[in-house]
């Protein structure tokens, strides 16, 4: 899924912003997720265990015969920078909550944040993420289930109604199209809806569950829990934006993406209230370990490994494992502390640089092999890279996003350039 950041303070503050039409990027996500267990869960495990490949960057590698480093490089190069902003919208979303919650100086709590992700990195790994997503993701179910109850009996007992809210406000915020029509309809709907492009394997911290698959059990156990995480989650969240809309009205919070914090704060009694406001930061710093590692394993085994073809002893790479830990924490920090956006807009770019380019890849990979060449996938990770660095921040991305675009412009060049330099027959 979408990381806990943005399920949680982005998407809660986007619908509390836009309304009804948020639905459609709940809609998508859900779905994108979905699909993505049902469709391709199976494979990469398929795929995984006839590679003995650890990573997406090598499983990627791994089905060409020719210019294999390029693509390790290139694939490793956008998990890196794009991974980075992902880190920077875990530890913006950290600094707010804490803020919010504790009244504690945002940079005082970026700082914390920066801490525990980096001392979790050192000594937990990816075992340690593993158990704590799944508590966390129990939290945060429940969370996103109590929470909105609790916000309708406030909304029943003063007598308030979501629908005039939302009329009251105008803009289209009382429509499920946006108050929009033909082409401008169309632009929103595929907007909202734009994240389902970026699930389909192009997301190396979902991949990688897929790759960890054991058997069909396990995979079948994972479509189920995903389906209900991803109906409870979104449904939940989108009810508490609109909720939050209805109680405090658009000037009554500050900053929209701390409307979940706030609501916790005024619906529950004290002991629940720290155990959902734990709940969510602790998610959010496992949720940028997880990122973190995966920057990590980018470097060492595709780069370092597999494309300059280094052995090291295990008291080396751990070494330079606890230095990456402490670089890329760092730099995600500094991100974090002088970006502007939002995190909503920072994990979307993130979305669209990574998933949306390498989904284009694996979906090729799987499902067009004969004719897909290697020279095909560098031009399409390299040209879907530089498309999203472009487009992202242009006013273009109002029009039309690079979560839609990324998807197909990477897809166009993997086919043409695929048709164009075709490997040879005998290297496959």
């Amino acid at each position: 899924m979408l990381t806990l950041a943005w399920l949680m303070l982005g998407f809660i503050g986007f619908t509390f912003s836009t309304g009804l039409g948020a639905v459609w990027t709940a809609v998508g996500s859900a779905v994108g997720a979905v699909l993505a267990w049902v469709i391709l869960a199976k494979r990469f495990m398929k795929e995984s265990k006839e590679t003995g490949t650890l990573t997406l960057t090598t499983l990627i590698a791994a089905n060409f015969n020719k210019n294999q480093k390029m693509i390790i490089y290139s694939t490793s190069f956008i998990i890196i920078i794009f991974f980075v902003l992902y880190i920077g919208g875990q530890i913006a979303g950290a600094g707010k909550t804490l803020y919010q919650i504790l009244g504690t100086n945002s940079l005082l709590a970026m700082i914390l944040c920066t801490v525990l992700i980096i001392i979790l990195a050192f000594w937990g790994g990816f075992t340690s993420v593993v158990w704590t997503d799944m508590i966390q993701g129990v939290t945060m179910l429940i969370a996103l289930t109590v929470i909105p109850i609790l916000a309708f009996i406030k909304i029943y007992n003063n007598d308030l109604s979501i629908s005039d809210t939302l009329t009251t406000y105008g803009g289209g915020m009382d429509s499920w199209t946006g108050g929009l029509t033909g082409a401008a309809l169309g632009a929103l709907l595929v907007n909202n809806f734009s994240n389902f492009f970026g699930y389909f394997g192009g997301q190396p911290q979902l991949s990688s569950r897929f790759m960890a698959l054991k058997d069909k059990r396990e995979a079948r156990i994972g479509t189920i829990t995903v389906i209900i995480w991803a109906v409870v989650s979104f449904v939940g969240a989108f009810l508490v934006g609109l909720t939050a809309l209805t109680i405090y009205g658009q000037t009554g919070i500050a900053d929209p993406e701390t409307a979940m914090p706030i609501m916790i704060m005024d619906l529950t009694p004290p002991w629940l209230a720290g155990v959902f406001i734990g709940g969510i930061i602790a998610a959010i710093v496992t949720t940028a370990d997880s990122q973190l590692l995966v920057v990590v394993s980018s470097v060492n085994e595709d780069i370092i490994h597999n494309g300059m073809g280094l052995t090291l002893t295990d008291k080396q790479l751990m070494r330079i494992s606890r230095a990456l830990v402490i670089i890329v924490g760092l730099a995600g920090f500094v991100f974090a502390l002088t970006s502007e956006s939002i995190i909503f807009d920072i994990v979307n770019w993130a979305w669209a640089g990574v998933g949306s380019t390498l989904s284009a890849v694996i979906l090729l990979i799987f499902f067009w092999r004969k004719r897909f060449s290697s020279i095909g996938a560098v031009v399409a990770i390299i040209g879907g890279f530089i498309f999203t660095l472009f487009w992202f921040p242009s006013p273009l991305e109002e029009v039309l996003s690079a979560r839609v675009l990324t998807f197909f412009v990477a897809g166009f060049f993997a086919i043409v350039f695929s048709l164009l330099f075709p490997d040879k027959e005998t290297d496959n």
